[in-house]
């Protein structure tokens, strides 16, 4: 109920939001039904930009679909990140949620569309940017993933706040 009341407040004021799924390795935890609910109790445009490895006690890190590099905690603290290849059976989807990604963007950005509709694929620069772009306009909500007690996946978050989020400068008062 938080929740709702929080993002109807930040649409009425049009600020630009990402949302992080937290408790990760909480019994129960299942990132793409808070992700569907997102979209069906908010009425968020809610693109993952990052699937989790594992969940509950077998949660060891999460997929970045920006870069399509898996980010893999090698420690109980979440302080030894090792970055690497996506391991084969996660790779189909993390393939998958990436088209997704790329195309909500590109709905969202016309600098995209003409690359998406011309069939290019964008650079990790240039998605970044039109990220960027849908995130402050308010026509898409990044969804990143994690457990903040054990310290995994707040790095990756704290650098999407820089990356994706206005500054000051950006927007009006």
């Amino acid at each position: 109920p938080q929740s709702e009341t929080v993002w109807r407040q930040a649409a009425k004021y049009g600020v630009p939001r990402l949302a992080y799924v937290n408790k990760m390795d909480i019994v129960g935890a299942d990132f793409h039904r808070v992700v569907a609910m997102m979209n069906e109790r908010l009425g968020a445009r809610a693109v993952p930009l990052q699937l989790p490895i594992g969940a509950e006690s077998a949660f060891v890190g999460q997929i970045d679909l920006v870069k399509m590099k898996a980010e893999i905690y090698e420690d109980d603290l979440g302080s030894v990140l090792d970055e690497e290849d996506i391991p084969g059976n996660l790779r189909a989807e993390a393939e998958a949620y990436r088209e997704k990604l790329v195309e909500a963007v590109s709905e969202a950005d016309e600098v995209l569309m003409e690359m998406y509709l011309e069939g290019e694929a964008p650079s990790m620069e240039q998605l970044m940017a039109g990220i960027r772009r849908a995130t402050i306009a308010g026509k898409i909500t990044p969804v990143f993933c994690g457990t903040s007690y054990r310290n995994k996946g707040v790095q990756p978050l704290l650098d999407a706040i820089v990356d994706y989020l206005p500054s000051p400068l950006d927007i009006p008062p």
